[in-house]
């Protein structure tokens, strides 16, 4: 689908609370590819496109910084997974609709994000490949944060399927599309 301007004023977040258990405990987001931080990656593509960026982390918080206009964390110290870090950022975001970013992926491009927010009305939208959900490249409306306020507390856990409650739209991919590739292991640095 090809991309078209952005509808509206919309938040991001980029998820970078997790364990980095895959990357030896390193802080994905912080770990460099191509000679920088993967979240620079992010922050280069999204910054021009949002007032309002927040990044989801619970370590390093004076790292991750510069590259947010706010920082926000789960409210547990057990590292939760995603679903967590969406919901704190739907918390405090600005604008009706929440970008979902995974800090682990340096090859989104501005393409699959506008694709992304053009399928957003009044519904979530996930990238979707082979038919598999990808609920970490996401659109959430806002006004989805009681339902999850509920949802968290009678103890889902899962992005994907507190998503597809919500009859997402799908952005479909190709399967070797390399911007939905996370980069969350050593061995896939190179």
């Amino acid at each position: 689908m090809p991309a078209t301007a952005m509808p509206q004023p919309f938040s991001v977040v980029l998820l970078a609370g997790g364990r980095g258990q895959r990357m030896g405990g390193l802080d994905k987001g912080l770990v460099h590819w191509q000679a920088r931080p993967m979240i620079a990656w992010l922050h280069e593509v999204v910054r021009p496109l949002t007032d309002d960026l927040i990044i989801s982390c619970n370590r390093n918080q004076e790292n991750y910084a510069a590259y947010a206009d706010r920082l926000v964390g789960d409210d547990s110290a057990d590292y939760p997974g995603p679903l967590a870090g969406i919901r704190a950022a739907l918390q405090v975001a600005r604008h009706p609709l929440l970008l979902v970013l995974p800090c682990d992926a340096p090859r989104v491009d501005r393409t699959l994000i506008e694709s992304l927010l053009v399928l957003a009305e009044d519904h979530p939208v996930m990238a979707q490949r082979d038919g598999y959900w990808e609920p970490l490249f996401a659109v959430i409306p806002r006004r989805l944060l009681p339902s999850l306020e509920e949802a968290w507390q009678a103890g889902e856990r899962s992005t994907q399927r507190w998503l597809r409650a919500h009859q997402p739209a799908a952005l479909v991919c190709e399967t070797d599309d390399p911007r939905l590739s996370n980069l969350n292991s050593p061995d896939l640095l190179d």
